[in-house]
């Protein structure tokens, strides 16, 4: 039995980012109820180290659509990274989710074996990092899309919002 590197990056992301728009719904309806001031969750953070929410959302979205573009053979297109709002962050899920939906399976044959190299770390400090498509899928873009959503998660359970484990999954 195969599997489909499309239905394994494509699919799966465009599951993720679904969930998390249905999430950052709930979020913006809440704070609205409540009249929090929508930047306490926007810039909360669980560490002092650790990046903001919305950090946390541009790096999923970022990553649910560079790691689907690179083993599609294509340049992920780029984002401003500029959300300072729920509706600006919703928008920006609703943009990746269409950019997702652009992408054939035909444009996915034989990236199992696909090079891809990625720079990582600072400006000035960046190293290289060389995957065969199957490894960068799910060994690198794969949990790193899970690990921010986790954390977007996490961050709106410690802020007191209601969600569970059926509005992770879906």
């Amino acid at each position: 039995m195969s599997i489909s590197m499309h239905g394994a990056s494509v699919g799966v992301f465009t599951r993720v980012l679904n969930n998390l728009d249905h999430i950052l719904g709930k979020a913006e309806s809440w704070v609205a109820e409540r009249k929090i001031d929508p930047n306490a969750i926007l810039n909360s953070r669980l560490a002092p180290d650790m990046f903001t929410f919305t950090r946390q959302v541009q790096i999923a979205t970022d990553m649910a659509k560079g790691t689907a573009a690179r083993l599609a053979g294509i340049d992920p297109p780029r984002m401003e990274d500029n959300e300072t709002s729920f509706a600006e962050l919703r928008a920006r899920v609703q943009n990746v989710l269409a950019y997702l939906a652009t992408l054939d399976a035909a444009q996915f044959e034989g990236s199992e074996t696909r090079a891809i190299t990625l720079k990582l770390g600072p400006p000035g400090a960046q190293r290289e990092v060389h995957f065969q498509g199957l490894d960068y899928l799910l060994g690198f873009g794969t949990p790193n899309v899970y690990f921010h959503y986790s954390m977007i998660y996490a961050l709106l359970r410690h802020n007191g919002l209601a969600v569970g484990k059926t509005d992770f999954i879906g």
